[in-house]
């Protein structure tokens, strides 16, 4: 296998055409439900925040169930998506068609575009972001040959728990295991996986525990598997700064704070992350409508205290956290991206190189460009996923 590196400038060449289909027509099989166990979801780790209020919407940290029924079984979601009136979920018909599939534990609404018989990729969005971070990536591949399905995550947008007893659980674990049941509900046996942030790592963990699902990885900022063990220590002062509102959110100020200035929070993330990206209120808007998911806050949160060691996780996503505590080496076709206006906390490439052990590019954006890549930078990300098979 070779390894080289690639400087790009922000500034993509036209996009070449598809490559071959993926090989493969039997999916695999399902992955058995296992119980949850009675235990504090939310319970903190020994000694954390002792005494601390931790609930969430007043519910007790022991079980952490939906606030809000279960959704029709006419699959009816876009209407009410938002969660509430006047934030309606728009799909522009350039973009694609949204549509939802009974996947796992979830309800999982999804942008379709492109040939249903070409290549598949999945593009998976982060936090505090939506489909729209590939509402241009979506229709240079679709023109190019390929299946692009973007699904929203968890807690965002028309997706659903399809059970108001299922714990609304954000660890990393369960956001890779939804990805692979949509997979398997889609009947797609292999796909390319592409993300950003949250999405990001999401791709990373199929292509690390599950490489035989995964044509091939593009992923901002690199390598981003989590091990708590390794969050759990302390940061020299000024790279803790940057994480302020994880520790935010390990408060219940910051569980209220977030509910009541959801939209006003993550504009702000937006600008922080992006401090060169002069989007306006109407792509803000069109985004910030997912974050009325009535999940959504539970979510995110939750995601952020386990990270910390805050929040306990599921049992059944244990031997797939233990996994992805070990840093397993990626070896599909790898191309990783950053930007160089990126003001979201992230390493130098350097870094994360040797988790990469098969066919692998880096390619730097100049421009401006920030945290949320592929929005910012269509053509370039669009590129890379094009471009990663054929290294």
């Amino acid at each position: 296998m070779t390894h080289r590196s690639e400087r790009d400038s922000a500034t993509a060449p036209h996009l070449t055409a598809a490559p071959d289909a993926v090989a493969g027509d039997t999916p695999t099989a399902r992955p058995a439900k296992a119980a949850w166990p009675r235990r504090g979801f939310l319970g903190l780790g020994a000694g954390a925040l002792a005494g601390a209020a931790l609930s969430l919407g007043g519910l007790t940290p022991s079980l952490v169930r939906a606030a809000t029924s279960s959704p029709s079984a006419t699959g009816g979601l876009a209407a009410a998506a938002g969660g509430s009136p006047g934030t309606p979920i728009e799909i522009a018909p350039a973009f694609g068609v949204l549509k939802h599939i009974d996947a796992g534990d979830l309800r999982i609404g999804y942008v379709e575009t492109g040939p249903a018989d070409g290549p598949p990729v999945l593009l998976l969005h982060g936090w505090p972001y939506d489909v729209h971070t590939y509402e241009e990536v979506a229709p240079l591949l679709a023109a190019a040959g390929y299946r692009v399905i973007v699904p929203y995550a968890r807690g965002y947008g028309t997706t659903r728990f399809l059970s108001a007893d299922t714990v609304r659980n954000g660890q990393q674990g369960a956001l890779a295991q939804d990805t692979i049941a949509l997979m398997d509900a889609l009947r797609m046996p292999k796909a390319v996986v592409a993300g950003c942030d949250w999405g990001a790592r999401t791709a990373g963990i199929l292509a690390a525990l599950w490489p035989e699902r995964c044509q091939a990885l593009v992923a901002v900022s690199g390598y981003l598997l989590a091990n708590r063990k390794v969050n759990e220590q302390p940061l020299p002062p000024a790279a803790e700064l940057q994480w302020w509102y994880q520790y935010y959110f390990a408060t219940e100020r910051g569980r209220l704070g977030y509910e009541k200035y959801r939209a006003e929070f993550s504009r702000l993330i937006w600008q922080i992350a992006s401090p060169q990206w002069r989007f306006d209120d109407a792509t803000f808007r069109r985004s910030a409508a997912a974050f009325d998911n009535p999940d959504h806050v539970a979510i995110v949160v939750h995601n952020y205290r386990w990270r910390l060691g805050l929040a306990d996780g599921e049992s059944r996503f244990d031997a797939i956290e233990a996994r992805i505590a070990a840093g397993p080496a990626i070896s599909l076709p790898t191309i990783t991206l950053e930007g160089d206006a990126n003001g979201a906390p992230h390493v130098d490439p350097s870094v994360y190189r040797r988790k990469f052990s098969g066919r692998y590019a880096h390619r730097d954006l100049s421009g401006g460009i920030g945290h949320n890549l592929p929005q910012e930078s269509p053509k370039a990300f669009a590129q890379a996923v094009i471009d990663v098979t054929r290294l």
